[in-house]
């Protein structure tokens, strides 16, 4: 399985997960499979508020699953349509992340707990 975390800066496994998944200046990847971590750099930052492209965003790689702080209710309907779930990350870096999704310990996302609206570099702090 791949697993696609927003992140500000890549930093691997430390990476800390953003607050948001269309303003994320990075993606960090992570295989569940090979344990090999790879990035994308963010290839829909200019896009309007709720207007996010993920598959733009995500430079056309597919993933099975994205772990973040906070995404908008349009970007969970266009993933979730491609067959992506989206859950909330419940701690800060991308390791102890990937540990709580190993062990089913992280919620899944529905459009009830998307973000409402707000600028493009703040935590959606749900």
């Amino acid at each position: 399985m791949k697993i696609c975390f927003p992140v500000e800066a890549n930093k691997g496994l430390e990476s800390k997960v953003y607050g948001h998944f269309g303003s994320a200046p990075t993606f960090v990847l992570f295989d569940t499979e090979t344990r090999k971590v790879g990035t994308i750099n963010n290839q829909d930052l200019g896009h309007e508020h709720g207007q996010c492209n993920p598959v733009k965003a995500l430079d056309g790689k597919m993933v099975d699953a994205i772990i973040v702080g906070g995404i908008g209710k349009g970007a969970i309907n266009k993933l979730n349509a491609m067959n992506i779930k989206v859950y909330s990350a419940a701690k800060n870096t991308v390791q102890e992340n990937i540990g709580l999704f190993e062990n089913n310990q992280i919620i899944e996302l529905s459009q009830k707990d998307a973000c409402g609206g707000h600028s493009h570099g703040g935590d959606c702090s749900h």
